[in-house]
């Protein structure tokens, strides 16, 4: 772990036993104390659930607007899953690439699948591909933003441009 996710960790180690200690030491009226562990407890869920991406797993966020694909693994949909679509990406700012790669999560849809499946076989082969992402229209509601990955994004993915280099 690095040490901002152990700075955290003990920040929730020290509040859960601040709480605790409020809890048996305290005469606060029982609902004070019931609303008191359904805070600490609602803190460490979504404490556990904004961590999820600082500790390496796949967003549940939009992909971003332009990128390059870097990988995709493709999960088919059983009787028990829902299937998934992962892809791995760098983010392109001002035409060049981010920082660093990141990993995406995406519902499982047959025509991203192909998508994704061709794109791959084309990387495989050496050839860069590029892709962006736009919101679909007309499928937006508005609490969306309550659930991260809940808007739907349109993909288009195509060869990278070759670079022109200047004449001697």
């Amino acid at each position: 772990m690095s040490s901002g996710t152990d700075l955290l960790l003990w920040a929730f180690v020290a509040l859960s036993a601040l709480a605790g200690l409020a809890l048996v030491v305290s005469r606060w009226p029982a609902w004070a104390k019931a609303l008191l562990v359904v805070g600490v407890t609602a803190l460490y869920f979504g404490a556990e659930r904004a961590l999820d991406d600082t500790w390496g797993w796949p967003s549940r966020a939009g992909l971003p607007e332009r990128f390059v694909l870097l990988a995709a693994v493709i999960e088919e949909p059983t009787k028990n899953d829902a299937g998934a679509l992962y892809v791995w990406v760098h983010a392109l700012q001002d035409g060049k690439p981010a920082r660093q790669p990141r990993a995406y999560k995406l519902p499982y849809a047959k025509d991203l699948h192909a998508l994704l499946e061709e794109a791959m076989k084309k990387v495989r082969q050496g050839v860069t591909q590029m892709g962006s992402a736009e919101p679909k229209r007309g499928k937006g509601t508005f609490y969306n933003w309550l659930r991260p990955g809940s808007d739907e994004q349109q993909m288009k993915i195509r060869d990278l441009p070759v670079p022109q280099l200047p004449e001697k």
